[in-house]
């Protein structure tokens, strides 16, 4: 910039010097020397740069992955992001005017529709950020239902999603209870399961939703309909977080009782992105519709008699006032809502059912053939989808810093998250995974537990 370009910008707004425009900036906030940057680089140079800095990530294409814990590393059809990279749809911004984004709001409208017959629900909404925020709102929208101030929550659900449930909530008047899994020490039962007898101790009729996953956050099959039945004895709505891979082949939350369904559909055509952007699915049954947050696209004829898609039942708070809009969350994932139409499409219910039933054998596998080494050991007993639990003889993050090195990302230590599982690693197989690369990683993992630090 030229100092005749600056003297005219600051005679534009007004202001006699660059002090004096940064007045509301304290001093010693302020810059008080010139900012060293290098040269500018060519493009081929920047380019070489920026290749250089990625290679110090640990990435999925270089790398055999069997972390997940919330986002999982699927195969995507070269077909999603040729779509998704379409200019139209990439760089389309909100669908304000229906008349000149009717190829976007359609693409919603599918995706909306592939969500709701998915989840066995009645209708889906355009999207939100991520699984945690879906639940978050799925929480106030069943307070807002029956006007009772008490979420009961499974403390087998994610533990970011929890945490996002006790941020939203906090100045809300709504609390929020955590009810304990079937653990080691319950001897009769070490199912990892939500406890049914504690979930009894605490419901009342002060209770709005009962929130459960499942597969939870260990991998486990919870019993959706056990807690439904429960929930409905008191009134309460049930808000099933549903991983939708696992949906191709178990049955709907919808047809289990749940009225809410909600979860993290980045496994649908979604890459793993260093943890984001990542995809909320949100879908109800058809007493709630009104009551849903964020956009939802409807199907219309115009005045022509064409069919058309408009943004319908708007009542966020960008079009309403604040007090009486269902959210505050004022956009969606659409390119990302796109992604997931596009992969169910491709896939189809079979597909979707191959991936599932693939996720299952593999991770089954897996799991056995730790056990068989003998360098694990059980810790829950109960039927898993895509992802287990099992205690190493050495620390969890000893034997991921060493599998790193070997070219392969290792599971989820649970120690900090959950003290009563110190030491317990959460392993994730999709069907992404080969058989060489699963017996490459047992093998490994053997080896390295008999040449390790035993885990305490």
């Amino acid at each position: 910039m030229t100092r005749q370009q600056q003297e005219a910008m600051l005679s534009t707004v007004d202001v006699k010097s660059l002090d004096e425009l940064f007045s509301a900036i304290p001093e010693e906030l302020r810059l008080q020397k010139d900012l060293k940057l290098p040269e500018p680089l060519s493009e081929h140079e920047l380019k070489k740069h920026m290749n250089t800095l990625a290679q110090k990530n640990s990435d999925t294409i270089g790398n055999t992955c069997f972390l997940g814990a919330g986002a999982y590393d699927h195969i995507i059809p070269s077909a999603v992001k040729h779509i998704t990279s379409r200019q139209e749809f990439y760089t389309a911004y909100t669908p304000y005017q229906p008349e000149i984004s009717q190829g976007v709001l359609q693409s919603i409208f599918e995706y909306q529709t592939m969500i709701a017959e998915l989840t066995g629900m009645d209708a889906a909404n355009a999207s939100l950020y991520d699984g945690a925020t879906a639940l978050y709102e799925a929480a106030l929208l069943a307070s807002r239902y029956n006007g009772r101030k008490e979420i009961l929550i499974a403390r087998s659900v994610n533990p970011e999603y929890r945490k996002v449930l006790y941020s939203g909530l906090r100045y809300s008047g709504i609390t929020v209870k955590e009810v304990d899994f079937y653990k080691e020490e319950n001897s009769n039962n070490k199912s990892g399961t939500i406890n049914l007898e504690q979930l009894q101790d605490h419901i009342s009729k002060n209770t709005a939703a009962i929130a459960i996953q499942s597969p939870n956050f260990f991998g486990i099959l919870e019993d959706i309909k056990a807690v439904s039945h429960t929930a409905k004895e008191v009134g309460a709505l049930l808000i099933a977080v549903c991983d939708p891979i696992s949906l191709g082949v178990f049955e709907s939350p919808g047809a289990l009782g749940a009225d809410i369904a909600v979860g993290e559909a980045q496994p649908l055509g979604n890459p793993m992105n260093f943890g984001g952007p990542l995809l909320g699915y949100f879908a109800v049954k058809s007493p709630f519709i009104r009551r849903m947050p964020g956009r939802i696209v409807g199907e219309t004829i115009d005045s022509q008699g064409r069919r058309g898609f408009v943004l319908t039942l708007q009542a966020r708070e960008q079009h309403i006032r604040r007090e009486k809009a269902t959210s505050n969350i004022c956009t969606n994932q659409a390119l990302c809502a796109l992604a997931a139409a596009n992969y169910l499409s491709l896939m189809g219910k079979e597909g979707l059912k191959e991936v599932a039933t693939q996720c299952i054998n593999k991770s089954v596998y897996t799991y056995h053939s730790l056990l068989e080494a003998s360098q694990v050991s059980q810790v829950f007993e109960a039927p898993f989808f895509r992802e287990f639990v099992v205690r190493p003889k050495i620390k969890p993050n000893a034997i991921n810093e060493a599998l790193l090195t070997e070219k392969i990302i290792g599971g989820y230590d649970l120690t900090a998250e959950y003290p009563e599982l110190e030491g317990c690693w959460l392993v994730a197989v999709t069907e992404k995974r080969s058989k060489k690369e699963i017996d490459d990683f047992v093998s490994k993992v053997n080896s390295i537990c008999q040449g390790g630090i035993i885990n305490d």
